[in-house]
């Protein structure tokens, strides 16, 4: 797998959607980071930068678990995360 890499550009996104200031910008790149490498275990090798659906899901997942309840993601999001791993599936069958 590869490194996985946030960008200020995907940090600040998160940040305005979330209304929070800048104090808080090493947690929210760890959190960022263990979403989109849970998230690319799960649906397959996505770039957040590149796939918004990806990225919204890494958001979401990112919001759980700055608020703490990161148990509740999987179900409330299980529609996106399986279809987003059948995409990647049937992507990389086509190649």
């Amino acid at each position: 797998m590869k490194m996985i890499q946030i960008s200020n550009e995907i940090l600040v996104e998160f940040k305005e959607r979330m209304k929070l200031g800048d104090d808080e910008d090493d947690n929210l790149l760890r959190i960022l980071k263990a979403s989109t490498e849970d998230l690319q275990a799960i649906c397959g090798d996505y770039d957040i930068n590149t796939s918004e659906r990806f990225k919204e899901l890494v958001f979401e997942r990112s919001r759980y678990a700055y608020n703490d309840v990161l148990e509740y993601f999987s179900d409330n999001f299980l529609t996106q995360i399986v279809n987003l791993s059948i995409a990647k599936a049937m992507e990389e069958n086509d190649e």
